[in-house]
């Protein structure tokens, strides 16, 4: 439990780090350069390659929102080897709502359905599919999922230097049924952002974190505050999530 009383902070020479390749998607925004354009840096020269298509037998097994964040993580280095870390507030929820209905109706649950939707699911049929064996980490921190997610990413790198890590973020908007628990910032979901990540060599990124926010619905999630940054040439950004301050600096 974090004491509200004794903010803490996060060091950042322990939380450093390059971002050597990453993808994202949103409706309306399929490629890096929509990305780049969103942030005010569109540059027609660089690589706007789309997300690959999955194979038929993979896609088959995963949601819609499922399928979005491994093709986001396959367009990105390093996936056959990078250890992963996946970040997501609700998972493909929409799973759990089916095993629900089916428990609700006196029925039992589908074994696909159950056994997929634990929350590092995902995770595991994408080290399957590449055969990495490098190992993952399933991270849910409500509203700081991606922060959390993030300081968990940079976490194994300065455990493993020589090993890149994956941070798969992804989320998608509660169902209707759920309106009552939905909070902060889902007008920007649905929302997938995958990253390599690597141990710095020159200039870095670093990540810091400071008990103390609230919800806010009207603010802009963490996810996309920290592409913002990545995309642009602040020496610095803060957003809040839904008990932590987070900041993002560029360090040389």
């Amino acid at each position: 439990m974090i004491d509200q009383e004794q903010p803490r902070q996060l060091p950042r020479r322990d939380l450093l780090f390059q971002v050597s390749d990453w993808f994202a998607w949103a409706p309306e925004r399929e490629t890096r350069n929509a990305w780049r354009a969103w942030a005010g840096q569109a540059d027609a020269a660089a690589d706007d390659a789309s997300m690959p298509a999955l194979p038929m037998m993979l896609r088959r097994r995963v949601t819609p929102i499922g399928q979005k964040a491994l093709g986001a993580a396959m367009a990105c280095s390093s996936v056959t080897e990078a250890r992963y870390v996946l970040a997501s507030r609700h998972g493909e929820f929409d799973r759990t709502v089916t095993v629900l209905n089916s428990l609700a109706q006196g029925e039992q649950p589908s074994p696909a359905e159950f056994s997929m939707s634990v929350h590092h699911g995902l995770a595991g049929l994408l080290s399957i599919h590449t055969g990495n064996r490098a190992g993952h980490t399933a991270v849910a921190g409500s509203l700081d999922s991606f922060g959390y997610g993030l300081v968990e990413a940079v976490s194994c790198l300065v455990e493993a230097p020589m090993r890149p890590v994956m941070l798969i973020y992804f989320d998608a908007p509660l169902p209707s049924a759920y309106a009552p628990f939905r909070a902060g910032a889902e007008v920007d979901l649905p929302l997938v952002l995958a990253m390599t990540l690597s141990a710095p060599a020159g200039d870095a990124l670093s990540v810091s974190a400071n008990a103390g926010a609230d919800e806010d619905e009207s603010q802009e999630n963490l996810p996309l505050s920290f592409l913002r940054f990545l995309l642009g040439a602040r020496p610095t950004a803060t957003a809040r999530g839904g008990r932590m301050t987070w900041r993002w600096d560029r360090v040389q």
